[in-house]
């Protein structure tokens, strides 16, 4: 992966659906060159696909938290269809340390939490830390580019 392939990521994450002819532009190729560029990347994975990062419409109440739980190996098959079927649930980290699991929420209010860690708690235990804001949300090619420098 050189620069100009960096550059088209970053056109690529800051609007996945600009064409190919603005990237072209702006990284001052063809865009059939963008376009072999972008199919390149695709085939290699190192895009492994596109997506839609959802603003969110909150209500009054709506939280996000942090839910930390300790499972037990034979439960975790069973822990994991449970976050999957969740709409609670934005992401689960399987991680070191002394938890299993990470689980980031978003719920609707104190109540739907509560009852989301009263559900992960059938499974083990729980330590929960409510997001007050986020001063860094770093979702872009920064994080790539410097796993690959």
């Amino acid at each position: 992966m050189d620069e100009l392939d960096k550059k088209i990521i970053r056109c690529l994450s800051e609007n996945a659906r600009m064409t190919v002819k603005d990237i072209a532009r702006r990284v001052c190729l063809t865009s059939p060159a963008v376009s072999e560029r972008i199919r390149r990347m695709e085939k290699s994975g190192d895009i492994a696909g596109y997506t839609v990062l959802l603003g969110r419409q909150d209500g009054p109440g709506a939280i996000e938290a942090l839910i930390s739980v300790s499972v037990e190996p034979k439960d975790r098959d069973i822990f994991l269809r449970m976050v999957q079927q969740q709409p609670r649930v934005t992401q689960c980290f399987h991680v070191t340390g002394s938890h299993s699991f990470l689980v980031k929420t978003h719920c609707e209010g104190i109540a739907a939490l509560e009852s989301l860690i009263t559900a992960f708690q059938q499974l083990g235990h729980t330590s929960s830390q409510i997001i007050l804001s986020t001063p860094v949300d770093r979702r872009t090619p920064l994080e790539y580019e410097e796993a690959t420098s």
